[in-house]
């Protein structure tokens, strides 16, 4: 049986990290509409944040991306943020949008161009010494679109020259977390396509380098979940990038697309202790919001996420395993489904009343009032978007 307020407890614990370009203006490279009331400088991205954070409970610390939330004083910006309730949490790099860039960064032919991307990814590192970030968060666009394009192994050399230099910049309680991707904006090949390719870098940098996992960037019918495991068990997943996909690398809400796979993944979480603070496995969303309101989805997000656990949670592991040994696949199989079938909306209702919160997240929001004085206030200036 499982132990319920052990199941409370780790909900109560769970902490889920925003995106700063969440509340912006994003989503598609067709079309991006523009919202009322969407921040206009990292001040107000923080602000927001603030907002998902007072309406859940559970969502204390928000990204940065660089040159996007780039300030004059990050040692402000993270004041003003604890002033709010919230911690900097990673520090996202951009190697993708310069034109210096256009045949990669990191993996480029010439010298001067890579110096230039490592030196931004310094830069970073820089700014997670003013703001107390634990996490550079590393995604390369890196790779080529033609066979020829360029050397292949070579570009692996040079990866792997850059991130070193990276690696030993950081301080003693800070961490590299390198993303995969299986492709675009390079067609032909990626410098770093797959976990395998981000775990052997890893591998050769130390333990302070570990895999960050995006959902939305596998092929079609990738079992991500085993991925999860695999690295769990190497004590080398480093982080989540919580969205989901239809197609590719969609930047949905997580869990609107397939919401059984995100319990699966949650599952080996939960399974193998992932949710331990000792683990420090971090569990950031990274999405665009195009056609939805921007901080509702946020908190829709978040409130995805944590039924998605707390299913996880409620698996009579016991039950489980004992099915496992006795070769009773179909029992096995039960156990998972009776966890996934479960109604765990009260018990989270529940949860947060224990805290103090409003039971609805979405109506705690929109009782305050905030969306309507964004509105009304964040007039004038230049809206925070893609490439802002």
């Amino acid at each position: 049986m499982t132990d319920l307020s052990a199941v409370k407890a780790a909900l109560k614990a769970q902490e889920i990290e925003t995106p700063s370009w969440g509340y912006g203006n994003s989503g598609t490279r067709f079309k991006v509409f523009a919202q009322e009331g969407v921040p206009r400088d990292p001040y107000e991205k923080i602000e927001d944040a603030a907002q998902v954070h007072a309406a859940t409970g559970v969502a204390p610390r928000v990204s940065l991306h660089i040159p996007w939330d780039r300030v004059d004083d990050f040692a402000a910006l993270a004041a003003f943020a604890r002033e709010r309730g919230l911690q900097v949490g990673a520090v996202n790099s951009n190697t993708f949008q310069d034109d210096d860039f256009r045949l990669g960064s990191v993996a480029h032919a010439d010298p001067k161009v890579r110096r230039k991307a490592v030196e931004h990814l310094l830069e970073c590192v820089d700014i997670m010494d003013a703001t107390g970030s634990r996490d550079l968060k590393l995604w390369f666009a890196d790779g080529t679109n033609y066979p020829g394009q360029d050397d292949i192994t070579g570009r692996q050399d040079r990866l792997a020259e850059a991130l070193a230099e990276v690696y030993a910049r950081l301080g003693d309680e800070q961490r590299m977390i390198l993303e995969y991707k299986l492709f675009e904006p390079a067609f032909y090949h990626t410098d770093v396509p797959d976990w395998g390719t981000s775990y052997a870098h890893c591998l050769k940098l130390g333990p302070k380098a570990k895999v960050v996992v995006d959902t939305g960037h596998h092929a079609p019918g990738t079992n991500i979940e085993f991925i999860v495991a695999f690295l769990l068990r190497e004590d080398r997943l480093g982080a989540f990038d919580f969205n989901s996909r239809f197609y590719a690398d969609d930047d949905l809400m997580v869990g609107s697309a397939d919401p059984f796979q995100l319990f699966r993944i949650l599952h080996e979480v939960a399974k193998n202790d992932g949710f331990a603070p000792g683990r420090q496995v971090a569990f950031m969303l990274d999405q665009c919001h195009n056609i939805e309101g921007k901080i509702p989805a946020v908190i829709r997000s978040v409130m995805n996420v944590q039924e998605a656990t707390a299913k996880a949670l409620l698996v009579d592991l016991d039950a489980l395993r004992s099915a496992q040994s006795a070769g009773d696949v179909l029992g096995a199989n039960a156990v998972l489904m009776d966890a996934y079938n479960t109604d765990v909306r009260p018990l989270l209702r529940e949860v947060r009343e224990e805290q103090g919160l409003d039971p609805d997240p979405l109506a705690a929001y929109r009782a305050t009032g905030w969306q309507q004085r964004i509105v009304a206030d964040r007039v004038g200036g230049t809206q925070a978007g893609w490439g802002a």
